[in-house]
């Protein structure tokens, strides 16, 4: 295996997770009785440019061909998408001569805020069956993968974008080169492209690695991001560190050649994830040990839990949660089901360890005594939901940095 940004030959493991289906592979009832696909979940490091990355055992247009995250059932990121559209709208002026294109703009969950205020938009989505929503929506939206020879195809149509953007897309990318030599294609001259993704460092210091899976092609640090960047053209002018996703990173791109003034954030968060060590291959080293320090704290309470005659529960069918379960070898014996707000998911069975999704409403019907919530990133978000489980003495359980019963 070859590193998918320099070439450099990997051989350095950040993190081994066994085998696993991939995490967004929902099953139906008839497949319960089928074979299910597993590959290895194994992550490297490189060497000579310290991306850490997963190999591509999966084509994407396999993997995003039926895909079952749609990202309008997230109040809080909703809230998230919103305020950014309104404050990006504002610092750059953006009107009805103005161009927005979202890559990987899933069911049109962002963009909307963009078309309420007249702003033309285009979406770019590879999923088929989420593109629909979108367009259901009146949202514009191509379906296709994104890279050079697709933003070639946008300025033979005379599309090129005033604000490009991607959330939680350029770690999906397999070919993270062609991704953005395309970037920089469909930019206007004084366009301006923001990028959010979870940022490794946070992954790395509360060991989030139920993160990995994979959709999830790279794993990306602040370094690595703008050296990726600045080989093609491209400089980094801004970065902010948001808490989405426990913990992301949004930055703001200009082509080279525009007389860019950097925001000292660039520097400050550049001279500290040097600090931190991210430049010597001895810090991606202790990843993997204490992976299974997680593991063997929530076997031992779900053990205690359930020799104790309680019952256990899961709350959202995320991906996270399906990388979660199938490495610490979590199945019905422990929880009895998972509950998600997406009717996309509810009547099927996570991948792998086979749970059954149900709706939220269940949870009042079988008054669980504990509900371990697998998108921890959103905790507050579910327990303001889910309060009534208060009512009967239950109590909710995260994993993730540490074991927490709450």
């Amino acid at each position: 295996m070859r590193c998918r940004f320099c070439g450099n030959e990997l051989y350095e493991v950040f993190a081994s997770l066994g085998s696993s289906p991939l995490s967004n592979s929902y099953l139906t009832e008839d497949q319960l009785k089928k074979m299910e696909p597993c590959y290895p979940l194994e992550v490297y490091v490189c060497h000579k440019c310290l991306l850490v990355q997963l190999d591509e055992y999966e084509s994407p247009k396999n993997i995003f061909n039926d895909y079952a995250y749609f990202s309008s059932y997230s109040d809080s990121w909703l809230n998230h998408c919103k305020e950014y559209a309104e404050n990006i709208a504002e610092k750059i002026r953006l009107n009805s001569q103005s161009q927005v294109v979202e890559i990987a703009s899933n069911d049109g969950y962002l963009l909307q805020f963009f078309k309420k205020m007249a702003i033309p938009v285009l979406g770019i989505e590879p999923a088929i069956n989420v593109a629909n929503v979108a367009l259901e929506k009146g949202i514009p939206t191509k379906i296709a993968f994104f890279g050079e020879e697709m933003a070639l195809s946008l300025v033979r149509e005379g599309i090129t974008a005033d604000l490009l953007l991607g959330n939680n897309v350029l770690a999906h990318v397999p070919d993270i080169n062609d991704f953005v030599r395309g970037l920089k294609i469909a930019l206007k001259p004084t366009g301006i492209i923001t990028m959010e993704f979870p940022h490794l460092m946070r992954l790395v210091e509360e060991c989030q690695f139920d993160t990995i899976y994979h959709e999830h092609f790279s794993y990306l640090s602040f370094l690595f991001v703008e050296n990726l960047f600045a080989a093609n053209q491209l400089t980094i002018v801004d970065v902010e560190e948001l808490p989405t996703h426990g913990g992301s990173l949004r930055i703001y791109v200009k082509h080279t050649d525009i007389n860019n003034k950097v925001s000292n954030r660039v520097n400050l968060l550049r001279q500290r994830e040097i600090a931190s060590g991210m430049t010597d291959i001895s810090y991606y080293r202790n990843f993997n040990d204490n992976i299974k320090i997680i593991k063997r704290d929530i076997l031992t309470f779900l053990i205690q839990a359930k020799s104790e005659g309680k019952t256990v529960i899961g709350y959202g069918a995320a991906a996270k949660g399906n990388t979660f379960l199938n490495y610490c070898g979590i199945r019905t014996d422990f929880i009895d089901y998972v509950v998600d707000r997406s009717p996309h998911k509810q009547g099927r069975y996570l991948p792998g360890s086979r749970i059954p999704i149900k709706s939220t409403s269940e949870i009042e019907k079988t008054k669980p005594d504990y509900v371990l919530i697998l998108p921890w990133n959103i905790k507050h978000e579910i327990m303001e939901q889910m309060e009534c489980i208060r009512t009967w003495g239950g109590e909710f359980v995260t994993a993730i940095p540490r074991l927490k019963v709450m």
